[in-house]
C-alpha cells in the first residue's frame, strides 16, 4: 500500500472506531451465512452470491464485527457513501468459502467487493476508488446516490 493510500486507510479506521458503538448498525446490511454444509465454494454458488445483490462484500467478520482493519475499512468507505443495503458474507465462518471466493476472482486476499455482479477488488481498490470519484460513479450506476454527494450538496448551500 501507497504511503498516501496506508494513511487514508489508517484514517478511515480510526473514524469508524470513533463513531460510537451502537450507532454503527445497518439496518439494510444483511450479514449473509454461507449457507452452512459443504459446497461453499463451488463456483456455480459463488456465482450465484455474487450476483444475489447489486453490492455483494466478502469479509472477515461482520459490518458490525470486522475481524480485521482492512475488512473494517471497506465497511467504513460503505457507510460514507450511506450504503447499507448489501449482502456481507463472512469468510472466517466457512474455510470452503475463504478459498473458493480466492479461486472464483482469483484475487488471493479478503475483503473482496462486488458490484452488481462484477469484481471491483479489495480494500486497497474501493479506498482508492473512493479517493478519486470512482466509486460515487459506479454506485450511481447500480442505482444508489452516494450520501457524499448529499454532502457536498448540504455544503454548497451554506
Amino acid at each position: 500500500m501507497s504511503g498516501s493510500l496506508g494513511r487514508a486507510a489508517a484514517a478511515l479506521l480510526r473514524w469508524g472506531r470513533g463513531a460510537g458503538g451502537g450507532g454503527l448498525r445497518s439496518p439494510g446490511v444483511r450479514a449473509a451465512g454461507s449457507g452452512g454444509g459443504g459446497g461453499g465454494g463451488s463456483a456455480e454458488r459463488l456465482d450465484a452470491m455474487v450476483k444475489k445483490d447489486k453490492v455483494v462484500v466478502f469479509l472477515k467478520g461482520t459490518p458490525e464485527q470486522p475481524q480485521c482493519g482492512f475488512s473494517n475499512a471497506v465497511v467504513q468507505i460503505l457507510r460514507l457513501h450511506g450504503v447499507s443495503d448489501y449482502a456481507a458474507y463472512n469468510v472466517l465462518d466457512d474455510p470452503q468459502l475463504r478459498q473458493g471466493i480466492k479461486d472464483y476472482s482469483n484475487w488471493p486476499t479478503i475483503p473482496q467487493v462486488y458490484l452488481n455482479g462484477e469484481f471491483v477488488g479489495g480494500c486497497d481498490i474501493l479506498l482508492q476508488m473512493h479517493q478519486n470519484g470512482d466509486l460515487v460513479e459506479e454506485l450511481k450506476k447500480l442505482g444508489i446516490r452516494s450520501a457524499l454527494l448529499d454532502e457536498k450538496q448540504d455544503q454548497d448551500s451554506k
